[in-house]
């Protein structure tokens, strides 16, 4: 994906560097050395950070984004980028990979301190991203709305394939059989309840806090005749009661947070059958604990955390009477996800900028692009957890049925 280059600011003539701004530049430069890029000044100096051809090269338009790369690197890039203050002239994907792979070397894992997401705070969060208008994401996701890590069973198949090969291969890790029923936590708009109702015979409580997405939801089940099989609740995922058969989140845990992990393992424990209750988590995240981006907590995924298998285990499982089957990383299928993302997006910017504003445009682009750069660095990892109750002995022997449909 090539990075556009004109800025929709009103640029100034700025002074000529001078020594401290070269020194400035410096500083920037020590934690990406390696990296295949050129940083370069508003006056044309610059520094070329391997020995090999740059995948792109940076451009700082002015000292105060400078300063403010220089101290606080990842919101002072991400707003500059923001406000056109930075550009990137070459291939935007493979210059934040570069980015993402050095400063890899250089980070530890470190506690993870965040304010809790209560029931108000995750509606505001939820609200603040989901529920930016159905429009604007029917325009790059699949006709289906799904805003989760497709499957591609091959990685020359089209974006739709992979999503229903997804929801599929979901499926089949929960070994779903006609009668039984299902509660899903975080259900978008609503694909995988409608797909495990019509294709497997399920009866689904599927719930959600964004307004947009139940309103699809609903209107889907309704014109695909499955309202007396699914059944959307707005509810956050503390509220869910009854009984299932099988619980499943796909992409909602990066919302839950470490305070409240426990809270999820307890809703889980409450409503799965007590032998054969089984379940899933698909969800981002890290192979150790930390913090995700200021710049995207702040300005794209308020109070979001991609957790660490390490973080999660003990609250969700290890408390609850809970036996881990299975855990599967699908880290390179969401860089293919946000690939064909990406592409639909730019395909799409001018409407996209009607709707919004430039600013709005580079926002996204750079989220798009960063998340697809840190799957690939392997700064980001897509976790499918399976689990059931430790009791439950009608378990497949082996891997088959996933991928032939037949329990072994």
């Amino acid at each position: 994906m090539r990075a556009r280059t004109t800025s929709f600011t009103t640029q100034t003539a700025a002074p000529a560097s001078g020594a401290l701004d070269r020194w400035t530049l410096d500083r920037i430069a020590r934690p990406l050395a390696g990296a295949k890029l050129r940083l370069q000044l508003w006056d044309g100096h610059g520094l070329t950070l391997s020995s090999g051809p740059p995948v792109a090269t940076i451009h700082i338009r002015d000292r105060r984004t400078l300063l403010r790369i220089a101290i606080r690197p990842e919101l002072g890039f991400g707003e500059a980028y923001t406000d056109g203050r930075v550009e990137v002239q070459g291939d935007l994907v493979a210059a934040l990979e570069q980015i993402a792979r050095a400063l890899a070397r250089q980070r530890t894992p470190a506690p993870v301190r965040l304010a809790p997401n209560d029931e108000r705070r995750s509606r505001h969060n939820v609200h603040t991203h989901y529920d930016l208008g159905n429009d604007f994401y029917r325009l790059w996701l699949d006709e289906a709305l799904l805003y989760t890590c497709a499957y591609y069973e091959r990685p020359d198949v089209s974006l739709e394939a992979a999503q229903r090969a997804k929801l599929e291969h979901v499926c089949r890790k929960l070994r779903l059989r006609p009668g039984q029923t299902v509660v899903e936590a975080g259900c978008g708009w609503g694909a995988l309840a409608l797909y495990m109702a019509r294709e497997y015979g399920v009866k689904v409580r599927a719930y959600n806090i964004s307004t947009n997405q139940l309103a699809w939801a609903r209107e889907e089940a309704r014109r695909q005749g499955l309202d007396d099989r699914v059944t959307f609740i707005d509810g956050d995922y503390r509220t869910i009661d009854g009984s299932a058969d099988a619980f499943v989140s796909v992409g909602m845990l990066e919302h839950v947070g470490p305070d409240h992990y426990d809270d999820l393992g307890r809703v889980i424990d409450r409503v799965l059958d007590p032998v054969h209750g089984r379940g899933l988590l698909h969800f981002i995240g890290r192979n150790s604990p930390m913090v995700l981006s200021e710049w995207i907590r702040r300005y794209v995924f308020p109070g979001a955390h991609p957790p660490a298998l390490s973080e999660v285990l003990p609250g969700v499982f290890e408390s609850r009477q809970l036996s881990i089957l299975d855990v599967e990383n699908l880290r390179l299928h969401y860089a293919l996800t946000l690939k064909a993302w990406l592409e639909r997006f730019e395909q799409h910017v001018d409407q996209i900028r009607v709707m919004f504003d430039e600013r709005f445009v580079r926002t996204w682009r750079l989220y798009l692009a960063g998340s697809q750069a840190a799957f690939l660095a392997g700064d980001m990892q897509l976790f499918q957890v399976t689990f059931a109750r430790p009791m439950a002995n009608d378990l497949p022997w082996t891997r088959r049925y996933l991928y032939e449909g037949a329990d072994a």
